[in-house]
């Protein structure tokens, strides 16, 4: 368990949202993150060209709160690096050190989120700390159930990873890291040319070299209420399917060969399983079986162990079919982000 720490130890936060035409979100969100239980933080949103009513929710809003910020990406910005540009706005503006970084469709999931990054960065001395982003799934989105056992085994590779000291990236959604680490890796430029890779590149090309913590507890989770349907979703993983040809570093990759064991064991099973039907074995029949299940639990217990603690969902049977169609799905995505992004790069 950490130790206790005092008010005075924790670092002051300033947690950076960019917003285009979120008027919605940030009216619905904003206020479960400036009533944070925390001592010392700021809220910092940079309105990156909307054109709906985000600067009049933002002025609303900072008649309330005193600890929120908003500034203004300049018109005639390269879309490219929008983006990249409005983050570094936002940073610029910060006044603090840590950097806690989320988006206007997201909501910390308790009062204490700043605290369980705040924490990470007092008492463990990290630069980068790393968190999950529950996705919040309407019931009317067509394979809801498997999107969310995506979300969850993306979490898993990557916190887990980060957890052995070998971080390949990180999630805008919820990750935090020093303002002078941005400023010593000379900000985005060595991502400026790419769409996308403010959040997954960056922490690729960084997080490696420097001490990264992950938060684990519930308490420091956000939501994202984005997903209302199957092709926002597949948008959204897109932009991560692209971005990871780019990653670097061996445990990047480490998870290609996973997905080819997964499917050499299927390919075993398969065999040994016609071999002992045609050819009348028991014996072969048997060991098939007692493969495949034995795999399958330990899967399971894994899975909704994990499961149980970042989204409260449990898996059954249905484990199987995700897990088959999981990388074959994730390709045609990344197909489908490399034909989109084609003429961008």
């Amino acid at each position: 368990m950490d130790k206790l720490i005092a008010e005075e130890e924790l670092p002051g936060v300033s947690v950076i949202i960019t917003s285009k035409n979120d008027a919605e979100e940030l009216e619905k969100n904003l206020p479960f993150i400036l009533e944070q239980d925390y001592p010392n933080f700021e809220v910092v949103v940079v309105n990156s060209g909307s054109t709906d009513e985000t600067d009049m929710v933002l002025k609303a809003a900072e008649q309330k709160y005193t600890g929120l910020y908003h500034t203004y990406v300049p018109d005639g910005a390269d879309a490219v690096n929008e983006k990249k540009l409005a983050l570094t706005l936002g940073i610029k503006a910060a006044r603090y050190d840590v950097l806690l970084f989320t988006e206007a469709y997201c909501r910390p999931c308790s009062s204490r989120w700043l605290r369980e990054f705040g924490k990470e960065f007092a008492q463990k001395g990290n630069e980068v700390v790393l968190g999950y982003n529950r996705l919040h799934v309407e019931k009317k989105v067509a394979g809801r159930r498997f999107i969310r056992y995506d979300n969850l085994l993306h979490h898993l590779k990557f916190l887990s990873m980060a957890i052995a000291g070998k971080p390949f990236m990180g999630l805008g959604r919820n990750m935090a890291y020093k303002k002078a680490l941005f400023f010593e890796q000379k900000g985005f430029s060595s991502v400026l040319n790419i769409e996308g890779g403010e959040d997954d590149l960056f922490i690729n090309r960084v997080g490696r070299k420097k001490k990264t913590g992950v938060v684990l507890s519930p308490a420091g989770m956000t939501e994202s209420g984005i997903v209302d349907s199957f092709s926002t979703w597949k948008a959204l993983k897109s932009k991560y399917n692209y971005t990871k040809q780019l990653y670097e570093g061996f445990s990047a990759h480490l998870f290609g060969w996973e997905t080819a064991s997964r499917y050499a064991f299927y390919m075993v099973f398969v065999a040994l399983l016609l071999y002992g039907v045609t050819r009348s074995n028991p014996i072969a029949i048997g060991v098939s079986l007692l493969l495949f299940l034995a795999r399958f639990l330990v899967q399971l217990a894994t899975i909704n162990k994990s499961g149980q603690l970042f989204d409260g969902k449990r898996y059954h049977l249905n484990l199987i079919w995700f897990d088959v169609v999981q990388p074959i799905i994730n390709q045609r995505f990344r197909l489908y982000a490399n034909r989109r992004n084609r003429g961008v790069f």
